[in-house]
């Protein structure tokens, strides 16, 4: 099972598919004086592709089962075939000398070295102990000794937030969804409805627990975009985890969390030390006291965690 994760894009997430075909494409080029080196697997006019690229590639796709590796290690190879073409015909036309080529490769080798460095840095996290392994699973019943799956109807309404009170009077006073639905109808409110079943740890962690204490058939009212979301607890069944069945998702995330705060701890220590100097446009103005790491487009802590699939 899974643990919650937040994965907004990151300066190091490096669109990582993109990013590490584009690296498979510099070590094809290395492989011109080093073929001896690797095993090839196919061979495009003259120019090798090597199992190792291959490989390369193939460790970038979490989840596979060891019957999916095979097929998709010869998927892989069919589109660095398409790649190397691509990289043979680029060569001759020396794109690789265009400035926009030159700048796109020098900021992926930029975030890569960088990330590297991070990846070095979370290296020194300790593991977490048995003992903050069995405080966090006590810690989450909602995630785990109380674990549920979760029948959920969602309802969003528009509504101006005059009508928000009446809203919630009339989901209060209705005997079943269905009766506050037709509600709607009957008084022109847009609305659109979606259901959806959710394990414990598939809902919002800062709201699992909330979840936790609604019984079935409960339903809440939250501010939405444009009005208010209705969510109906439609019906759910337990299904509890052992901590011997939740202690590697725990233990990853209490190592994850570790080296987030590393990350962050290091960032911080980083910016303290340099002379960081804002130039022209960039520098922070009276009606904005400091430029954030995010706006000035350094390095942010957060965003390198966030990269690096570290999770809160």
């Amino acid at each position: 099972m899974s643990i919650h994760s937040q994965r907004p894009v990151s300066i190091l997430s490096l669109r990582f598919c993109a990013v590490a075909l584009a690296a498979v494409a510099l070590v094809a080029c290395g492989d011109r004086q080093d073929k001896g080196a690797t095993q090839a697997a196919a061979k495009v006019n003259k120019e090798e592709i090597t199992v190792h690229q291959i490989n390369f590639v193939l460790q970038q796709q979490r989840g596979l089962k060891p019957e999916q590796v095979e097929p998709a290690s010869r998927q892989i190879l069919e589109r660095l075939i398409d790649q190397q073409l691509a990289l043979q015909k680029a060569d001759e036309l020396k794109l690789d000398r265009e400035p926009r080529v030159v700048q796109q490769l020098e900021a992926a080798k930029r975030e890569i070295i960088a990330r590297a460095y991070v990846e070095k840095l979370g290296e020194g996290a300790p593991k977490p102990t048995a003992e903050e392994i069995k405080k966090y699973y006590d810690s989450k019943p909602a995630l785990f000794s109380e674990r549920r799956i979760y029948n959920i109807q969602e309802i969003g309404i528009e509504a101006k937030p005059e009508q928000v009170p009446v809203l919630r009077e009339k989901l209060a006073g209705a005997k079943n969804i269905g009766e506050f639905i037709e509600y709607l109808k009957g008084n022109d409110y847009k609305f659109a409805a979606n259901q959806a079943v959710r394990s414990a740890e598939q809902l919002p962690l800062q709201s699992l627990d909330a979840f936790a204490r609604m019984k079935d058939g409960q339903a809440i009212v939250a501010p939405g975009a444009n009005g208010v979301q209705v969510i109906v607890l439609a019906g759910s069944r337990s299904q509890a985890v052992t901590e011997e069945q939740a202690r590697p998702a725990i233990e990853q995330f209490l190592l994850n969390e570790r080296k987030r705060k590393l990350v962050e701890d290091e960032v911080k220590a980083l910016r303290g030390t340099a002379k960081i100097e804002y130039i022209g446009k960039f520098v922070p103005g009276a009606s904005a006291p400091a430029a954030s790491a995010a706006a000035s487009g350094a390095l942010n802590s957060d965003e390198i965690s966030k990269g690096l699939g570290l999770k809160k």
